[in-house]
């Protein structure tokens, strides 16, 4: 039956499309005094009130200390029958899940606190940390998800396979590529931020797939709580991507993962959030398990054949392969191989040496596992992301969904400054090669080309945190290197250049607002909307990728540390334009050794040093910012003060130099003009410029600037 939407009390079928583009703008126009939403046997309400509604009166906020699961909520979600998940399941009682939220929106807490109640941590150290999926170290250092990471749990006989995706827009590969695994999505929102640029990123995919998102309303005990307008935001983000009359009719939960407990009413989760109440998380576990699809396939009298949708290192059985069971069984000790994607070419032939998957931090070992299984073997150690691991009579690879192209590309290089080699163990350009192929094995959102120069390689990505996680990662395995600035990657089409633009989301102090749509419109920024989210004005722009290059570092000063932003790929459009000039001249060093007190208290009156008293500096290393537009300056940071043995008269004065805060990659790569580029080793982050000697700086800059058609792929 289709679902019927009812507005300010009148009933409007939805027999098409068009009809549900009606209903979309109507919802939109009644968007500034609708504050609930419920939905009944199939039928969308959306109630038109003044003021607070009642459930966001009933949710309060809790104190600070987090409250121990009880034993009642232990009982709640433990009365289960015991499920082998070593054992294979029937196909009826596996359910296979994909977490998917913008950054910060609570998916990975949400996904801890399930593993704890749900036991699967039991009896490990595990089960007193936070974000125990966040395994990688730069993933705890930043607090953000870079990787996708399967798990499984037993519940009431089910096993639920769970996929914990990066909320992250530079790692949207990691979301599509984690599609073809699963069954149906459990979409996290933030009660209070409401969808963000990458809610309809990774839901734009989820719908495209044909699956039906589990909706839950996460961080729903805080004060500033808005549920039932983010449930009407999200209600018209449905109708706005084009969502089937099956997805529209989503469930609604919410959820508050830090304190471990969710509902699908909203007047209980009132009574959670105060405290009145013991809640856990048996309420989604039973929702995905009895609205979550079963996945389909053949297992008897089918071959065996299974989609590489992710590499694994063991240090014991070196390359494991995961993925998805698509047809057949499989067994350890069988015969398979590897075909190609695309072309069918067997690459290899081998055995199933070992057969596991996780549950929680831990390994559990199979002996066999058929279709809608997702598992990890080993016995194939040339199979690559997206390559087909079948039994031997399988001729045809298995189809794959491709990922949106990059759209920034830096140059890798090695580092031929005069100060390389002091640091680093990495240092050639085929130890570069080789470390950039091997992560483009596993990163399929990055590409790797050559430049052109035997020394450098093109790497191409989605952002600039992107690049800057590979960089980093690079430096602390003891790499040297240098690295040019990012550029957009442009294209041509039937004679027109098109360059990426993307959608910006900004939460900011409503007092700041106007500086920052005056520097986005500078940049080709488009306001789109603008809209007041709890104490903070919320505006969407459209703005070419070029726009967003260098801008964090501004929008930080700008709004004082207290804004947010966020930005997602939208679509390839019409070359914008050349962008002003937003970057001042630099100060360039022109002799080499060690900066000086003496000389850094005269360089600093004409602008902002990069560089501290006692640091090795060489000609060609950028040490500050000019505060005044024009020409790089030379000036010489090691020049000390010349001694005499005759004595002055007057007594020198204590040199107070200003403080100088270190780089971080994302500050330097986001900073740099299109002459400059990164000196990046184990330990330090200098910036450079790609032409030492300053003759040949200058004899370089007299030639033309480069413009659109220098930026074409």
């Amino acid at each position: 039956m289709r679902p019927l939407i009812r507005i300010a009390g009148k009933r409007l079928a939805q027999p098409s499309q068009s009809a549900t583009a009606t209903a979309a703008a109507a919802v939109g126009s009644f968007r500034s005094v609708c504050s609930s939403t419920s939905r009944a046997q199939g039928v969308h309400t959306v109630a038109c009130r003044t003021g607070r509604t009642a459930s966001q009166m009933l949710i309060a906020r809790k104190g600070a200390e987090m409250r121990a699961y009880s034993a009642a909520a232990e009982q709640k979600s433990g009365d289960t029958e015991e499920v082998d998940l070593g054992a294979m399941v029937p196909m009826d009682r596996i359910r296979n899940i994909g977490i998917i939220a913008h950054v910060d929106h609570g998916k990975t807490t949400l996904v801890d606190c399930l593993l704890k109640q749900s036991g699967a941590l039991s009896g490990s150290s595990a089960m007193q940390e936070t974000r125990v999926m966040d395994s990688n170290a730069l993933e705890k250092e930043r607090g953000i998800t870079i990787l996708s990471k399967v798990t499984s749990l037993a519940y009431k006989s089910h096993r639920i396979n769970i996929v914990d995706t990066p909320g992250h827009a530079d790692f949207g590969g990691e979301v599509e590529r984690i599609l073809s695994m699963v069954d149906s999505v459990v979409l996290v929102v933030d009660a209070t931020e409401g969808p963000m640029a990458q809610t309809k990123f990774v839901l734009t995919k989820a719908l495209a797939r044909g699956l039906s998102p589990l909706v839950v309303l996460n961080k729903a005990d805080r004060p500033t709580s808005r549920a039932d307008e983010v449930d009407s935001e999200l209600l018209e983000l449905f109708m706005a991507l084009g969502a089937s009359d099956a997805q529209t009719d989503y469930k609604v939960m919410y959820a508050s993962a830090k304190e471990g407990w969710c509902t699908h009413d909203a007047a209980e989760a009132g009574r959670l959030s105060a405290g009145g109440a013991d809640g856990s998380m048996a309420p989604l576990l039973d929702a995905i398990v009895q609205q979550a699809p079963a996945p389909t396939g053949q297992r008897e009298d089918a071959p065996f054949a299974m989609l590489v949708t992710q590499l694994e290192a063991n240090s014991y059985l070196g390359k494991c392969v995961l993925g998805r069971v698509s047809s057949g069984t499989v067994r350890v000790g069988d015969r398979i191989r590897v075909l190609e994607p695309e072309t069918g070419a067997v690459r290899e032939e081998g055995r199933v040496t070992r057969l596991f998957l996780r549950s929680g931090v831990r390994q559990v070992e199979m002996a066999e596992a058929g279709a809608g299984d997702l598992v990890t073997l080993s016995g194939v150690p040339t199979a690559g992301i997206n390559a087909t691991v079948a039994s031997p009579e399988v001729e045809e690879p298995l189809g794959f969904v491709p990922i949106d192209p990059p759209t920034i590309s830096v140059t890798f290089s090695v580092n031929d400054s005069p100060l390389a080699g002091r640091e680093g163990s990495q240092l050639t350009s085929g130890m570069i090669r080789a470390r950039l192929l091997r992560e483009a094995e596993t990163n399929v959102a990055l590409q790797i080309r050559d430049s052109g120069k035997s020394e450098a390689l093109e790497v191409r990505g989605r952002g600039e945190l992107q690049l800057s996680v590979l960089i980093e990662t690079m430096r602390r395995e003891g790499f040297e290197l240098s690295v040019t600035p990012p550029r957009v990657l442009m294209r041509r089409d039937a004679g027109n250049i098109l360059e990426p633009f993307e959608e910006i989301t900004v939460d900011v102090d409503h007092g700041a607002s106007g500086v920052v749509i005056e520097k986005l419109t500078k940049r080709k920024g488009e306001l789109k909307s603008f809209s007041d989210v709890a104490d903070k004005a919320r505006m969407v722009f459209h703005i070419p990728t070029r726009g967003l290059l260098g801008y964090m570092s501004e929008f930080k000063n700008d709004t004082h540390g207290s804004g947010v932003i966020n930005h997602a790929f939208l679509r390839y459009d019409a070359y914008a334009g050349p962008l002003e000039k937003t970057r001042k001249a630099s100060m360039v060093s022109m002799a080499a050794g060690t900066a000086t007190a003496y000389a850094l208290n005269m360089i600093e009156p004409r602008g902002r040093l990069f560089v501290r008293n006692g640091e090795a500096v060489y000609p060609g290393m950028v040490v500050g910012e000019l505060s005044k537009d024009g020409g790089d300056l030379e000036v010489n940071p090691a020049k000390a003060k010349q001694l005499t043995n005759i004595r002055a008269a007057g007594k020198d004065e204590t040199i107070r130099l200003a403080p100088v805060a270190p780089w971080s990659l994302e500050e330097a790569i986001a900073y740099i003009n299109p002459d400059e580029a990164i000196e990046v080793t184990p330990s330090t982050i200098r910036l450079r410029k790609l032409i030492l000697d300053a003759n040949k700086r200058k004899q370089y800059s007299r030639k033309r600037a480069p413009d659109a058609e220098d930026l074409l792929e």
